[in-house]
């Protein structure tokens, strides 16, 4: 099997909770353990000086503004928005790090050092969309509640989503709780949150970002994408729905009637009729094409719905809460809606990161847009079209005159973690369990490894922890599942190297010399390789299925020539158990250091091994012996110690 071939510094990002709520198991499960194994990978593999893993907490936008009115109005917080964002992502840090999240810098877009950086880099975004001619003001339709006399943000007005065969639960001013895109007046049946009344909407100049003006980077770009092997089949899929011409959607007994409406219009457009759907399919070559269409046909009384398409994407926004967009024109006192600013927090973050540890300002562009570095960012499925499309052509405008050259990141999208057999979020029926709340039940290298073995590479899974089950079985908890391979069989083994070196050596604890045998150096090189193409490829759920079996292979091993040392000793045999025990053991531990990083680190000590002897992918192929030596020791184990353990809750 050939290895696979890694950037020289990589940075890894795992996407931005809203500071409006703290993390719940969709936060951990669904992103961030997948993005810290595979950061602790990447710095096993290359180092960990070459890699930077940023997150941080997404401080504005409507989402934010509409709790913290809520809450503020019915009594429940006191203080102002900064102190209501700030105690949400301190509870986020600290769930973080309770999780064995490594992060070198989770910040805040609002304050510190992180927001810092993100106010200075959003100003030079600004400046260099205007001058790549990629941003241009459109007047569009806004909300307003008449009872209130306001505008109303984004998360002030639900309705249904008008996307054709949306199951969205919620659908808010321009974009769905799935991530669509649509205008203001599309949005179905929308309701004031503050008055509880229908709004109107009235005219509003914003800043767009045109991105049909780059469907052919997008389409070009997601080609590629459809050939690499690091780029998930369902990712391409996403973006292929939207990378379509813009169509209406409205019923076969109105296909008269549209063809009535558009006869004088000048619209160039195709009409076609699906019986089993029983749907007119019109489609436009133009979006501008699309929407005068659709004023023409609802002039006329035609119902119908739209289809997925690149819409423009809006930059600004006029609540308060937000970064300040600079002045142009009349354009003024405008702040950035919250997507896109977010898409660049991440290099707000890497730039906060860098100067902390006291590198230069232009630092970051030797991790975002160095040929021999990489970007590998971890999001819910949900938001593909704004870390995919949207991005992808934010980041080629800018890159327009040649200044920023960033590089498009592999994004790693995960399928939906269900709690049960529902989707839950925290605006939907559904309530998710917290995060934290959950290690009152299971320790977190446990959750680690249960999250980690889900296959949300390829479907939605559900998560059912036993706790949360209304209908309480005789059944095992689901949760254990993955663990127990840790406190089953790599446990066991190495115990059992320890014990019986322990109670064969009369005392000594200095390991024999000699060679590996061959065939157990080459069970570990052939599952050293396999692991590193499934890390490379992001087959996470494979990895925990060869472990799992590379686990019981190194247990039976180790059992077989223990029981056979009991019925007859034999002092070469039991050296040459021990050197190969080592082996498989330094191996295991090695591979499993990214999953388990406090167990491991057991492990280690006992072994006597330093951190770069054991973890480093420099050494992943050497033996101990080539490694230390003669004479190397190991730590005396004391009885009844175990290295992968459950909680003693678990066991009652």
């Amino acid at each position: 099997m050939e290895r696979p071939k890694f950037p020289k510094r990589v940075v890894i990002t795992g996407g931005m909770p809203y500071g409006s709520k703290e993390l719940h198991f969709g936060h951990i499960g669904g992103v961030f353990v997948h993005a810290d194994v595979f950061a602790r990978f990447m710095k096993d593999r290359i180092g960990e000086d070459n890699v930077i893993f940023v997150s941080g907490t997404d401080c504005y936008g409507s989402p934010i503004v509409e709790k913290y009115r809520t809450l503020k109005a019915d009594g429940e917080i006191d203080g102002s928005i900064i102190d209501f964002v700030k105690k949400n992502h301190d509870s986020q840090k600290s769930t973080l790090d309770n999780y064995l999240i490594g992060l070198s810098l989770f910040g805040a877009s609002a304050f510190g050092i992180g927001g810092q950086a993100h106010d200075e880099l959003s100003r030079e975004v600004f400046d260099g969309l205007l001058k790549s001619g990629a941003l241009s003001v459109l007047s569009t339709k806004q909300f307003y509640d008449e009872e209130r006399g306001t505008f109303l943000n984004g998360r002030q007005v639900v309705g249904r989503c008008p996307i054709n065969g949306c199951k969205s639960e919620q659908a808010y001013a321009d974009e769905c709780s799935l991530g669509h895109q649509y205008f203001p007046e599309e949005l179905i049946a929308p309701v004031s949150t503050l008055s509880g009344k229908p709004p109107v909407l009235k005219e509003v100049k914003n800043w767009y970002l045109d991105i049909e003006k780059f469907a052919p980077y997008l389409k070009e770009l997601v080609g590629k994408w459809e050939s690499n092997p690091q780029v998930r089949a369902f990712l391409t899929n996403v973006c292929n729905e939207s990378l379509v011409k813009p169509t209406l959607y409205s019923k076969i007994e109105n296909k008269d009637g549209i063809q009535a409406a558009l006869k004088n219009s000048g619209l160039k457009y195709t009409c076609e009729v699906d019986e089993q759907k029983n749907n007119c399919k019109v489609e436009f070559e133009k979006l501008a094409d699309r929407e005068k269409a659709g004023a023409l046909l609802a002039k006329n009384g035609i119902r119908f719905r739209t289809g997925k398409t690149l819409v423009p994407f809006r930059i600004s926004g006029n609540i308060e809460w937000g970064v300040k967009i600079p002045d142009h024109d009349d354009m003024k006192d405008l702040t950035f809606w919250v997507w896109p600013e977010s898409l660049w927090a991440p290099i707000s973050f890497t730039q906060a990161y860098l100067k902390s540890i006291g590198k230069s300002k232009d630092e970051w562009k030797n991790w975002w847009c160095s040929d021999d570095a990489g970007v590998y960012q971890f999001i819910g499925e949900d938001n593909i079209y704004f870390y995919a499309l949207a991005e992808g052509a934010l980041f080629e405008a800018l890159n327009h005159d040649g200044d920023w050259n960033i590089k498009m990141p592999t994004i790693v999208p995960n399928k939906h973690i269900l709690f049960f057999n529902a989707k839950a979020s925290s605006s939907g029926k559904i309530k998710p369990p917290m995060a934290q709340e959950l290690l009152s039940h299971y320790s977190p290298e446990q959750l680690r490894a249960h999250f980690f073995g889900l296959n949300l590479g390829n479907a939605s899974v559900p998560f059912q922890p036993k706790p949360y089950n209304p209908v309480q079985t005789n059944q095992g908890d689901p949760v254990y599942k993955e663990w127990s391979m840790f406190t089953n069989f790599l446990n066991r083994a190495v115990r059992t190297l320890f014990y019986s070196f322990q109670k064969y050596n009369n005392g000594n604890q200095t390991v024999p010399q000699g060679k590996v045998s061959a065939d157990i150096l080459q069970k570990c090189e052939q599952q050293i390789i396999s692991y590193e193409n499934r890390m490379y490829k992001f087959e996470f759920a494979d990895v925990m299925i060869e472990l799992e079996e590379f686990f019981k292979y190194i247990n039976k091993t180790l059992s077989e020539r223990m029981s056979a040392l009991q019925k007859e000793f034999d002092e070469a045999a039991f050296n040459q158990t021990i050197i190969d025990a080592l082996h498989l053991i330094k191996t295991a531990t090695a591979l499993a250091h990214p999953i388990a990083p406090s167990s491991t680190e057991k492990v280690r000590e006992y072994l006597g091994l330093t951190a770069e002897q054991l973890y480093s992918w420099d050494n992943i192929f050497k033996t101990v012996g080539e490694l230390v030596g003669g004479g190397h020791a190991l730590k005396f184990l004391e009885p009844k110690i175990d290295f992968f353990t459950r909680p003693s809750w678990q066991y009652n």
